[in-house]
């Protein structure tokens, strides 16, 4: 069974969400993922509030943790509804990403986004499909 430093090498090779947007990996379980998005300037918007897309990042980033973290296939997002409830009132993000169900090539994930002040700010649902690729592989030291 990988161990959390496993999974956040494999991910690292996800630089969007990674380096650029800030995700990182708080926790990794079979079916489940928690990760955390620290709100810095640059992903905020014009109302000094977090952009949508970066709430978004950070959804389907711990999905993809979730169902892939410890799995021997691959699976993509196929389809992503996300609502967003409230604007963020903290600093921190988190996004808790949870199996539905789960079968032999498609999974259904709920993927809750709140901040460290308890506002809710997005609620995701996740079709996910798997691919016919070898598990996620820790990026070769350059």
């Amino acid at each position: 069974m990988p161990t959390l430093d496993d999974i956040r090498a494999c991910f690292s090779g996800d630089r969007y969400a990674v380096e650029l947007t800030g995700v990182h990996i708080d926790e990794a379980l079979p079916g489940q993922a928690v990760c955390t998005l620290p709100l810095r300037p640059e992903l905020l918007n014009a109302n000094h509030k977090p952009m949508g897309g970066a709430i978004f990042t950070l959804a389907d980033f711990a999905f993809a943790v979730a169902v892939n973290g410890h799995s021997q296939t691959v699976t993509v997002s196929q389809h992503i509804d996300i609502t967003f409830l409230a604007p963020a009132k903290g600093s921190l993000l988190t996004a808790r990403a949870a199996c539905l169900k789960a079968g032999r090539q498609t999974c259904l994930y709920s993927v809750d986004v709140t901040d460290e002040l308890g506002t809710y700010v997005a609620h995701a649902t996740v079709n996910g499909h798997s691919i016919t690729t070898p598990p996620l592989q820790p990026l070769p030291q350059a």
